[in-house]
């Protein structure tokens, strides 16, 4: 008698192991029956207990919750199921819980929204580093001389007028760059080299003059003192800078040729031999050989590239020419021209390498006006490319005698030259 409620029956099925059965040996394999959530009146043993008068309950807390199916309806045995047991389904793929492709595949970059950022990117690096650099240049700039105080100053005319003046100053050398330079050891500076350089919608022009021209040096409000002193009366050019400084000079320059100057450059030997090293060197064609013990000059003719110490020669060599002054200008217009040059070549502007070191040794070398800005002095260079590149004309002064060892100016060519710059008219006249 089985004590189980509702116990089994179901006929002769022959001795049975286990399930309370005496038989000796086990049945064989069979399958297990799918167990389903049944519900009232559902087939016995599919929703609660069998009996013989029927169906068991099939909700709780009789009902056996529904268990996953073994065969048919995609189970194991079933092909067709859909369980996700048996379909190769991976979880996360699609219809899966997360997404994806069950292959491992990956979306196609899109190239076009890379392409775009990457210009956003590079477009904004360049500004930031422009705005950096531009900030950084202009802290550099030396701005110290003051062209308010010049007095009695003619009328500005069309275009740019810069007045270039390289000085002997010493400042900052070590004894051993003196003597690697060959500048001596004199106190004070003094101006070696005086150039006006225009610029125009007509042409650029440089204008060489000669240290010893002879020009009078007129009535002038100190620089230091602000107290009106002078006139000076005639004198060479240079002795202007020698008595009050870059102020007087562009005071002399203006009262004696009548053309008002915009802006004021000036270097010192170190800063331009460091300009050159910067660049890596200038190269130049020399025309004749020459030498001199007094500025260190060494040259064969022919192209070669003229580093910082000889390129300081260069310019300042003055007795190894019999028109020793004159001599000295051109080589000094050529030198200028053609570092302007190298300095503005994409090889220097694109190399950071170059330009930054360049931009460095100049701007810390450089004693400008007031008023000038990095825009200002870019165009200066431009200007001076050009003048190398023959677009543009050099010359010195138009010389027509000496008086006491001293340059006279040819007045009428002067005159002429001067209503041409000031109208930024084609120059017509020819220097020495």
């Amino acid at each position: 008698m089985s004590e189980w409620p509702q116990g089994r029956s179901g006929g002769d099925r022959g001795p049975r192991y286990g399930r309370g059965s005496a038989g000796a040996t086990p049945e064989g394999a069979r399958a297990m029956r799918q167990v389903r959530r049944g519900g009232p009146g559902g087939p016995a043993g599919q929703g609660g207990y069998p009996g013989p008068g029927g169906p068991g309950p099939s909700a709780p807390p009789y009902g056996i919750p529904q268990q996953p199916s073994y065969v048919g309806g995609g189970g194991y045995d079933d092909p067709g199921g859909h369980d996700g047991y048996n379909s190769g389904q991976v979880y996360g793929g699609p219809g899966g819980p997360g997404g994806g492709d069950p292959r491992g595949y990956r979306p196609a970059p899109n190239w076009r929204r890379r392409f775009k950022w990457s210009v956003i990117t590079l477009v904004t690096l360049l500004v930031v580093t422009s705005v950096a650099t531009y900030f950084w240049a202009d802290s550099k700039l030396r701005r110290e001389v003051d062209l308010s105080k010049v007095i009695d100053r003619p009328e500005a005319g069309k275009g740019t007028n810069y007045l270039i003046v390289g000085s002997d100053s010493r400042e900052g050398m070590s004894s051993q760059q003196k003597k690697d330079l060959h500048t001596g050891s004199a106190e004070g500076k003094r101006t070696d080299s005086m150039m006006i350089l225009h610029v125009g919608d007509n042409g650029d022009t440089l204008i060489s003059l000669p240290r010893d021209s002879n020009v009078t040096i007129p009535q002038f409000r100190g620089s230091e003192s602000g107290k009106i002193k002078g006139p000076l009366g005639a004198n060479k050019l240079n002795a202007a800078y020698a008595f009050d400084g870059p102020e007087l000079l562009v005071r002399t320059v203006e009262y004696n040729t009548g053309l008002h100057i915009d802006h004021y450059v000036e270097i010192g030997f170190a800063g331009f031999a460091n300009i050159v090293d910067a660049v890596g060197g200038v190269e130049l064609t020399i025309d004749k050989g020459f030498q001199d013990k007094y500025s260190g000059a060494d040259f064969k003719a022919g192209k070669q590239t003229l580093d910082g110490r000889q390129a300081l020669a260069f310019v300042r060599t003055r007795h190894a020419f019999a028109a020793s002054d004159l001599e000295r200008t051109k080589n000094q217009q050529k030198f200028l021209a053609a570092l302007a040059h190298e300095v503005a070549t994409p090889s220097t502007v694109m190399n950071p390498f170059k330009l930054y070191p360049t931009l460095g040794a100049g701007l810390d070398s450089l004693i400008v006006d007031k008023d000038m800005s990095l825009w200002n002095l870019a165009s200066m260079f431009w200007a001076m490319k050009n003048v190398s590149g023959g677009d543009g004309t050099s010359m010195n002064m138009p010389i027509s005698g000496s008086t006491g060892g001293n340059l006279v100016w040819d007045m009428p060519k002067v005159k002429t030259l001067v209503n041409e710059l000031k109208n930024d008219e084609k120059v017509t006249v020819t220097g020495n």
